[in-house]
């Protein structure tokens, strides 16, 4: 089943380079120059997921998602949210302590480089 998606992919990607638009027996056509034995509901699938498509926005925006979760969600009755409250050189130097805790439990390994 890998392969068949494959292929219908590849498939799909020549013919938009190629400024063909992606129609099934287009598909099938390279599909039978590869000589790949592919299911044939693959290539009708294909052709119409891709019909309405904007390709290249499709190929610009993969891995692209939507925003980002806020981590700690809606904002207290206050208005002000415990994180933004603290000072910043708090937060730094909550930071650099953490930093150097973890250096150090790096630091012996129960073994030396050179050992």
């Amino acid at each position: 089943m890998a392969i068949s998606k494959l292929t219908c992919i590849y498939s799909a990607l020549i013919l938009y380079d190629d400024d063909v638009t992606v129609m099934e027996d287009k598909i099938n056509a390279h599909i039978t120059a590869a000589g790949v034995n592919v299911e044939p509901f693959w290539p009708v699938l294909f052709a119409k997921a891709l019909s309405n498509v904007n390709i290249a926005s499709l190929i610009c925006n993969v891995g692209v998602s939507g925003p980002a979760p806020t981590a700690g969600g809606a904002a207290p009755a206050g208005g002000v949210s415990p994180a933004s409250s603290a000072a910043p050189a708090e937060v730094k130097k909550k930071e650099e302590a953490e930093k150097e805790e973890s250096e150090e439990s790096n630091d012996d390994m129960g073994f030396g480089l050179f050992d």
